[in-house]
């Protein structure tokens, strides 16, 4: 397994023939979408909800994203998205993603996701402590 930030969590997904493209390879936009399920199973598992964020004012928008595909992840596959906080800034946070075959030999796929804290209006705040501790 690779370097990986101590708080994790694995959310175990099976593929549907839907999420796939015409050559029943999971379609690339997928990802992005894994990525997002894991990242609110993070969020859960820590206690808060992204729901229980907005009512406490903050809004948390990607501002950047990437994935890198290493293997193909096919339909009926049963695969394991790990999810974890890699960095902290100022008014913002990073997510790292893995997608790894059903034993978690293989990695799929890594990728990123980079989010701005912002209030109700769109303009950064800086990242609350009790915020920081709860995710960390």
């Amino acid at each position: 397994m690779t370097d990986f930030p101590a708080r994790e969590i694995w959310l175990a997904h099976r593929v549907s023939y839907g999420e796939t493209d015409a050559m029943g390879v999971l379609y690339h936009a997928e990802y992005l979408h894994l990525f997002e399920r894991s990242r609110n199973e993070y969020m859960r598992n820590t206690g808060i909800t992204y729901k229980e964020i907005e009512a406490k004012g903050f809004l948390a928008p990607v501002r950047q994203a990437a994935c890198r595909y290493r293997h193909p992840v096919r339909y009926d596959d049963l695969i394991w998205i790990r999810a974890g906080i890699s960095h902290w800034g100022r008014a913002s946070f990073s997510f790292v993603y893995e997608l790894r075959n059903e034993d978690k030999s293989l990695l799929m796929a890594s990728g990123s996701t980079e989010h701005a804290l912002v209030d109700k209006t769109l303009r950064p705040t800086p990242v609350p402590a009790w915020f920081r501790e709860m995710l960390q």
